[in-house]
């Protein structure tokens, strides 16, 4: 008799864990839907308003030389709105980390300074601003349902990958890089289920309104033998060298232009007109926005050779001046560039060479290695993935505690099994 009121005690102990582990499903499944929902149709408009900004751009040049008064608009709506210092995606990533609240104002100010930004012509990318603008739609939401602040964490994650996932086009990169990006280590496999519907929902209304996902076609692909083995370990090493000297010339830039200038006024006026002297200077705009159409060259094995090192001078004045924008975009452009460039040194397909150098540069300037293997998948195919996971790795490895961004955490040591805790570079 006991034996069986025990079988029916732990029978109901399971129906009942079954029943509230269905209840959390359905909550994070409606959140998921409403964060993806309206992240997804925000990005769509902030997709949008950056192609039609990039058009007006190469089709009135004149615009260029607008940059330092339109850097001069962005200043003064972030101080109009209390906000003298914005620090971008560190804020989202330290909201998850500590709890941080993100206010919501966030969003239209990341939505009008980008846009301005690329419609003058600063160097910088957009996917960046789109996890600026997920997470904090996602931390309005979180307290709106009334969250706790790990829960609201949750959420901040979901609309960081229903944001990527829209503007970029790669929803399972999406759904696993804002759960890797928060602390090196450590995946906040909580927020799987949220991540993933959230970002299946955005990259589905934004297809529905004409977002273009951004796929790569590869001419040629090595055979995955050792001497190209060799040859991806070698340029993979080189990607994180070029990965540490980005890192360390986006935040050295930033620090030098604040004590030179340290009024925001002047300091983005000032970085205005270096960027529209340097692009006189240079005789060229390709170093202008985003930078996708020199990404699909280098993909197609043309490249000129200094274009990686004058796209991280671009970038870093740009962004360290005080324009808004995201960082991922010239760093595919970088490491596409550099590895066409490289690649054939080496004995490889320059094409080849710049999807290498674009997934090894982001892993090594993100430290997220699974999402830059998702991000090969998406962007070029299953296609020599061991050959892509090897590079990823040495790019991981090798990259050091350098990050673009300072609120990460390395919580484990990349070279042994140890927890460290420790900052990032």
């Amino acid at each position: 008799m006991t034996k069986a009121t025990d079988t029916v005690t732990a029978l109901r102990s399971a129906l009942r864990r079954a029943g509230l582990h269905l209840l959390v499903f359905f909550k994070w499944l409606f959140v998921a839907v409403v964060v993806g929902s309206v992240v997804g149709l925000v990005c769509t408009l902030f997709y949008h308003a950056l192609s039609a900004a990039t058009a007006l751009r190469e089709q009135y040049s004149f615009l260029l030389y607008l940059l330092p008064f339109g850097g001069l608009l962005i200043v003064f709506l972030y101080r109009m709105s209390r906000t003298p210092e914005p620090r971008g995606t560190n804020l989202v990533i330290g909201a998850v980390r500590t709890g941080e609240s993100i206010p919501l104002k966030m969003t239209p100010l990341i939505f009008a300074g980008t846009v301005f930004t690329h419609l003058f012509g600063g160097s910088a990318g957009r996917e960046g601003a789109a996890l600026q603008l997920g997470g904090s739609l996602g931390d309005f939401f979180g307290r709106l349902f009334r969250f706790s602040s790990t829960e609201r964490n949750l959420v901040v994650m979901c609309g960081m990958s229903a944001g990527f996932s829209a503007l970029f086009g790669t929803p399972v990169a999406a759904a696993v890089f804002a759960m890797e990006l928060i602390s090196i280590g450590v995946m906040y496999y909580a927020a799987l289920v949220p991540c993933a519907v959230s970002s299946f929902v955005a990259i589905l209304l934004a297809g529905h309104f004409g977002v273009k996902p951004e796929r790569f076609s590869l001419a040629a692909l090595p055979a995955s033998d050792l001497p190209n083995l060799g040859r991806v370990l070698l340029l993979a090493a080189l990607c994180a060298g070029v990965s540490i000297l980005f890192c360390l010339l986006l935040h050295q830039t930033e620090r030098g232009l604040r004590r030179l200038f340290q009024n925001s006024y002047l300091r983005i006026f000032a970085g205005g007109c270096a960027i529209v002297l340097l692009t006189l200077l240079l005789g060229t705009r390709d170093y202008l926005g985003a930078g996708l159409p020199l990404i699909e060259r280098a993909v197609e094995g043309e490249v000129r050779p200094e274009a990686f090192l004058l796209k991280m001078g671009f970038t870093a004045l740009t962004l360290a001046a005080g324009y808004k924008g995201g960082e991922i975009v010239p760093t595919f452009f970088i490491g596409a560039t550099f590895g066409c460039f490289v690649g054939p040194f080496l004995g490889l397909d320059p094409g080849f060479s710049a999807a290498i150098g674009m997934v090894s540069l982001f892993c090594g300037v993100t430290n997220c290695p699974l999402t830059a293997l998702l991000l090969a998948v998406e962007l070029f195919g299953f296609s020599s993935p061991l050959l892509f996971l090897t590079a990823i790795a040495v790019s991981y490895m090798l990259s050091g505690y350098y990050s673009l961004y300072s609120a990460q955490r390395i919580l484990y040591s990349k070279t042994e099994a140890e927890y460290v805790n420790r900052e990032t570079k």
